[in-house]
């Protein structure tokens, strides 16, 4: 009885025992797949790459890339937009921007003078601007013009009488009138360059071409003088009107045709007095009345 229970004993140290090493190593087990399982969710998924995304991406390249004309196009254009606003853009046979820079010059200037300074400057074309001062200013005031068609082919025709470039003439007479003012011409082109300075010149051609600026330069200072007039000085209107009317006889402006256009404007400009409207009107009527004769 004695050893029975002894042997029983035994038997159930080794059962417990068998009982505690099982649970541990259910356990572990289970602790270890929990490790691998967050290891796995963890972990950066890989993309695998196949023909076709490959192919799609050489695709998205080549669409992107831009051709090298329309960069050449864009280059063009980006310079045509910096040229200046007087001047002509043309471009060669390899799409660079050629500018047609001023090449007739002319320069008045006589201090005791309401204008006492007047810059002009023109291409072929007849585009440039002008430049002047008015006495007691001392801004000087910038402006770009035109010359018509037949304001240029009288001046392009007298130039070419003087034979400017490949002159050596003064113009300048043995009498001084430097009080009358002093004048300028200068033609540059083709790499030359020339320029005459004279007082009074008994030269038919040269005094010509001085009165053809001259004309140019009132008719474009009464352009600034109106349209500041209308914007600042409505009241100022009538009498310049008249002035230009008086202008217009005594033959001082150089292409009365030409402000035709800007005096239907001032003829329809509410801001300016309605007598200053009605005077812009009629002078049309002459203007047209003397260029149909």
């Amino acid at each position: 009885m004695k050893m029975f229970k002894e042997q029983f004993a035994k038997t159930l140290v080794v059962s417990f025992s068998l009982i505690l090493a099982l649970t541990f190593s259910a356990s572990a087990q289970t602790k270890r797949k929990t490790i691998k399982k967050k290891s796995t969710q963890n972990a950066a998924p890989v993309k695998t790459q196949n023909p076709t995304d490959e192919d799609d991406a050489a695709a998205a390249i080549k669409k992107n890339s831009r051709p090298e004309t329309e960069s050449q196009t864009t280059s063009t254009e980006k310079t045509n937009k910096a040229a200046k606003p007087n001047e002509t853009v043309k471009t060669n046979a390899r799409g660079a921007a050629i500018e047609n820079k001023p090449i007739y010059f002319y320069e008045f200037s006589k201090s005791d003078f309401l204008i006492s300074k007047i810059y002009i400057e023109h291409d072929e074309n007849g585009k440039g601007k002008i430049t002047f001062q008015k006495k007691d200013f001392a801004e000087l005031i910038t402006d770009p013009i035109e010359l018509s068609a037949a304001t240029l082919e009288r001046i392009k025709t007298i130039w070419q009488a003087l034979n400017f470039l490949d002159s050596t003439e003064t113009y300048q007479t043995v009498r001084d009138y430097s009080n009358l003012g002093t004048m300028k011409f200068t033609i540059k082109r083709d790499g030359r360059a020339r320029e005459a300075t004279f007082n009074w010149t008994d030269n038919k051609d040269a005094k010509n071409l001085a009165d053809e600026y001259r004309r140019i330069g009132q008719q474009f200072v009464w352009i600034f003088d109106v349209s500041v007039a209308s914007e600042n000085q409505p009241l100022d209107a009538p009498r310049l009107l008249d002035a230009l009317d008086s202008m217009i006889r005594r033959n001082e402006v150089s292409d009365a045709a030409q402000m035709i256009p800007l005096l239907k404007e001032l003829g329809d400009d509410e801001r300016i007095p309605l007598i200053a409207r009605n005077r812009a009107l009629k002078l049309i009527e002459k203007i047209e009345k003397k260029e149909g004769k």
